[in-house]
């Protein structure tokens, strides 16, 4: 596990990153992802991932949403922007609301990883009952006090890792 969390911080560490990330809610649920982040550490958030030079958001959470995923979305509404800041990860984090367009749900990869190291272990749809259940250190911040739906629908403004949106 020391070498998934060597490769982590290779990968993804020491510099500050934007990501985008894609809110899909079907069924009164929502399509969470849990990482493996080494040293039996999980972490569950929504699909997303690291932009890519010249793509724009969009058009890098469809890619990212297909390759964790599996399905093809269509990004809409921006809901919130988020920084997230805990050594050595620094990003600056885009949530967008999603719809799904077509595809059937499957585990998926991360090609910046070679297949030994893959971090994703599971995809579902998860109700707000089993995202409360989670201890918060195993799932991102905004999940941490969402006690329905119409909570993550309303997400607004800028939030920092302590969760305190600054206006």
């Amino acid at each position: 596990m020391q070498n998934l969390e060597k490769e982590i911080n290779e990968k993804f560490g020491g510099r500050l990153r934007t990501r985008v990330n894609g809110v899909l809610i079907q069924d009164d649920k929502i399509l969470m992802v849990k990482h493996l982040m080494g040293n039996e550490k999980h972490f569950w958030n929504v699909p997303g991932g690291g932009m890519d030079y010249q793509s724009t958001a969009p058009e890098n959470l469809q890619r990212e949403f297909l390759e964790e995923t599996g399905l093809a979305i269509q990004v809409g509404e921006l809901l919130t922007v988020t920084e997230y800041i805990k050594h050595p990860l620094h990003a600056v984090e885009l949530f967008f609301e999603v719809t799904h367009l077509s595809g059937q749900l499957t585990k998926g990869t991360d090609p910046e990883l070679p297949e030994s190291s893959q971090l994703i272990e599971d995809v579902r749809f998860m109700d707000i009952n089993e995202i409360q259940q989670l201890p918060k250190d195993e799932k991102h911040h905004l999940f941490w006090k969402i006690k329905s739906l119409n909570d993550v629908r309303i997400w607004k403004g800028y939030f920092n890792f302590e969760n305190k949106c600054i206006k």
